[in-house]
């Protein structure tokens, strides 16, 4: 699985449409074994640009602090699981706490 994580500032963004910079984690399954990890800049940002670009990129799953609804369809759509109102925490602690179970997820800090 390819999970992707939105970054600004070495810490998970908030809103994943203005972030830096994407982290890219392999994990292996169901061991949750992190294999690999890479960053790519983010494409200017285009409304609807990303869920392609992700998918393009073999993400399976993105972990974000927040997300507009059409988005959130955007991924499912390329078959990207989405999980929202992540905190922000540097990227490796959020996927360290998805493979652990213990990421706790709050409110989509995005309305619209």
């Amino acid at each position: 699985m390819r999970i992707a994580i939105p970054v600004t500032q070495g810490v998970l963004a908030a809103h994943f449409g203005h972030c830096e910079r994407f982290a890219l984690f392999d994990v292996e399954e169901p061991a949750g074994n992190i294999t690999d990890r890479r960053q790519l800049d983010s494409p200017p940002h285009q409304p609807g640009l990303l869920p392609a670009w992700l998918a393009e990129r073999g993400a399976d799953m993105i972990i974000a602090g927040g997300m507009g609804q059409r988005a959130v369809g955007l991924f499912t759509s390329h078959g990207i699981r989405v999980l929202l109102g992540a905190p922000s925490v540097s990227p490796e602690d959020v996927v360290n706490q998805y493979l652990a179970g213990t990421l706790e997820l709050g409110e989509n800090v995005c309305d619209h």
